[in-house]
């Protein structure tokens, strides 16, 4: 009798095995694999670019996509190497956050013959084919820098611009900016330099400002790296007066505007928005439907009643 149970149970098994191994291999073919997106920041030092990778990952985490990280440091070099290793693992879509807008174009070209699509974020690419540029409206919020300080001003004074024209997104702040300005005759730009967008080599440019303007009246600092280091320079050289609007509204360019320092406002940016509707729109690219070629992220301005609302928050 043992015999005979043992041989019906070796039939089953025999019968059902290649049923269950077939359900498994159908299971298998029914899961699609994960899309691939490969991500080279600028820097993950910055506050901006800390909140950019968390809406980045927080919202490729709820679309099921796998994530290459890169940070180029400000370093281009660095970047193209990144850039082209995403090619060579075949990636499925890549994000760059340009170090340098033209630059970057033949690594973006590298991505186009491969045929992987290409989105830019926070700062735009100036050659290569991209999908789209997902970025705050910086001309916009260059604007409202301008208007802020040329108010805080009354319409008169000299200025400065604490700059660092390598990438579109500050190119488009300092446009935005221009234009406002160009609206109070009693307003002059005595100075535009560089400091590359790094805080103690924004202090050394604005100190350099400060001594061959010594009636200076307000700074425009084109990110917070570039206002707090004007603002270095203004405390090392005691000039209280003076007006600093900066570009980003991180904590301590908040703070400082809290601590009544010439740091008076900022515009804000969402960068964990930007990178919430970067992957939106990699999805939706995937899904087959026309992406528009830019996609603007409002700003804002914080002065010190509204930080204290975030601060609060």
């Amino acid at each position: 009798m043992n015999s005979i149970i043992r041989g019906c149970l070796h039939t089953v098994f025999v019968i059902l095995l290649p049923l269950f191994l077939l359900s498994c291999s159908t299971q298998k073919q029914s899961e699609p694999a994960k899309k691939t997106i490969g991500v080279a920041l600028l820097n993950r030092q910055h506050v901006f670019y800390k909140d950019l990778e968390e809406g980045i990952q927080e919202e490729a985490a709820a679309r099921g996509f796998k994530l290459l990280l890169a940070s180029a440091d400000f370093d281009l070099g660095k970047q193209i190497s990144q850039v082209e290793n995403f090619v060579i693992r075949k990636v499925d879509a890549i994000i760059v956050c340009p170090v340098d807008s033209k630059g970057i174009g033949n690594a973006i070209r590298a991505a186009n013959r491969a045929g992987i699509p290409v989105f830019t974020a926070d700062i735009a690419a100036d050659e290569g084919e991209v999908v789209s540029h997902i970025a705050s409206d910086n001309v916009a919020g260059g604007r409202l820098a301008g208007e802020v300080l040329a108010k805080l001003l009354n319409g008169r004074g000299k200025i400065a611009l604490i700059n660092h024209p390598v990438v579109t997104s500050v190119l488009d702040r300092v446009k935005g900016f221009r234009e406002a300005i160009a609206n109070y005759p009693g307003i002059e730009i005595v100075a535009d330099v560089d400091g590359e967008a790094v805080r103690d080599r924004a202090m050394v440019a604005a100190s350099d400002v400060l001594q061959a303007h010594p009636k200076l009246d307000g700074i425009f600092g084109i990110n917070d790296d570039s206002a707090l280091g004007a603002l270095d320079a203004a405390q090392t050289f005691n000039r209280k007066s003076l007006i600093i609007v900066g570009y980003d509204a991180t904590p301590p360019a908040v703070k400082a505007i809290l601590d009544d320092t010439p740091l008076k406002a900022d515009v804000i940016q969402y960068p964990r928005k930007i990178g919430v509707a970067t992957i939106d729109a990699i999805d939706r690219y995937f899904h087959g439907e026309k992406i528009p070629p830019v996609i603007p992220v409002e700003v804002g301005i914080v002065d010190k009643s509204s930080a204290s609302n975030l601060t609060a928050h």
